[in-house]
């Protein structure tokens, strides 16, 4: 799997289908970032508060990573709040206003200790690939998952 949540105990998978939404309306930056977020404690990655820290996070440093991805996450002191690493995705085929930059992938980010870092890296690296860029952002709940999950159409395979 192209992602793999190395907390032993927890068996939880970093990214579940449910936790995909595609062609989403737009909306504020700060309602987008609230809605991933509710999407992460849904799933039980991380307690109501770290949502909050979420938008504070933005408010002092933009996650908007460049071709029109946004990795919205915690901030430090919210680490406390974080129960398994997980992330939540939400497309914008008519973008959302990022401060005067248009965003069309919202991942919203949890992870625990340093595995934040590790998902932010894959995750931006990935998105540098113009054709990633856009597959994520037109792409259907099933080719989403596939991307982020490595499990490519056709491909039996597992990515790593």
């Amino acid at each position: 799997m192209f992602f793999k949540n190395k907390k032993k105990e927890e068996k939880k998978e970093l990214l579940y289908r449910e936790n995909i939404r595609v062609n989403c309306k737009s909306a504020s930056k700060e309602e987008v970032i609230r809605q991933v977020g509710e999407m992460l404690v849904k799933s039980g990655y991380v307690d109501e508060p770290y949502v909050d820290a979420m938008v504070e996070r933005e408010k002092s440093f933009s996650t908007f990573m460049g071709n029109g991805l946004a990795l919205p996450h915690g901030v430090e002191a919210a680490k406390k709040d974080i129960k398994a690493s997980g992330i939540a995705v939400m497309t914008f085929p008519e973008g959302v206003d990022w401060e005067g930059s248009t965003v069309n992938v919202v991942i919203g980010i949890a992870g625990v200790g340093e595995e934040h870092l590790e998902i932010l890296s894959i995750i931006a690296e990935k998105m540098l690939d113009d054709t990633v860029a856009e597959r994520l952002a037109k792409g259907d709940v099933d080719e989403v998952y596939a991307i982020l999950t490595g499990k490519q159409f056709g491909d039996m395979s597992r990515g790593k």
